[in-house]
């Protein structure tokens, strides 16, 4: 791990994978150094958020004290289930590229609860790692201008939902009505949750 100062008022710990990432958030939730205020996940960093004045050489020696388990996460909770009608107009060309046949996409996507690693790209989207590793496809060779709300997608190892209307390049598979974000509640899946993909029949 390398632990850096980002500013004055911030800690930026950078590790080798998603794995990394998940065990180090849940270590550090569970043992906050004094000072900082959020946790926060990304692919290859935890960025800690801290009070100003805080001494950043003390949290940088808590982040190095902490006893991280390899392959611990932050996965307390029940899984969240989001609901899906398996009809996105990427369905096909996803069995394609993957060599499944569409009905064998759609259990592989279900058939394995996933995890959230970390949110990014728009308030409301999380990047879901551990699914099925045949899903792994590239992104679309040209984004779309305009992906729904409710998009169920994958692109690379991960998988998505698009929480409102917004460009993207993702491959789509489907569809849910759940709603992923909003100014009341924030978002509904947080960095180390699990969740786990269901057949709407719509």
């Amino acid at each position: 791990m390398n632990v850096l100062p980002c500013g004055d008022v911030g800690v930026l710990v950078e590790v080798e994978d998603i794995d990394e990432v998940l065990a180090l958030a849940g270590a550090l939730r569970a043992n906050t150094p004094d000072g900082v205020l959020d946790v926060v996940p990304a692919a290859r960093t935890v960025l800690l958020t801290v009070e100003a004045g805080t001494d950043l050489a003390a949290v940088r020696r808590a982040v190095l004290d902490l006893d991280i388990e390899p392959g611990a996460a932050d996965t307390a909770g029940e899984a969240v289930e989001i609901p899906v009608v398996y009809d996105g107009p990427d369905l096909a060309e996803v069995a394609e590229l993957t060599g499944l046949g569409v009905d064998e996409v759609v259990a592989a996507h279900t058939g394995t609860p996933w995890r959230v690693a970390f949110g990014g790209f728009a308030p409301g989207f999380a990047y879901l790692v551990d699914g099925d590793p045949r899903l792994a496809v590239a992104r679309r060779a040209e984004p779309r201008t305009t992906v729904p709300a409710g998009s169920v997608g994958l692109a690379g190892e991960f998988s998505g939902v698009y929480p409102r209307p917004s460009p993207g390049g993702w491959q789509l598979i489907g569809r849910t009505a759940l709603t992923l974000w909003s100014m009341e509640s924030g978002a509904l899946l947080q960095p180390g949750g699990r969740v786990r993909f269901v057949v709407d029949d719509g």
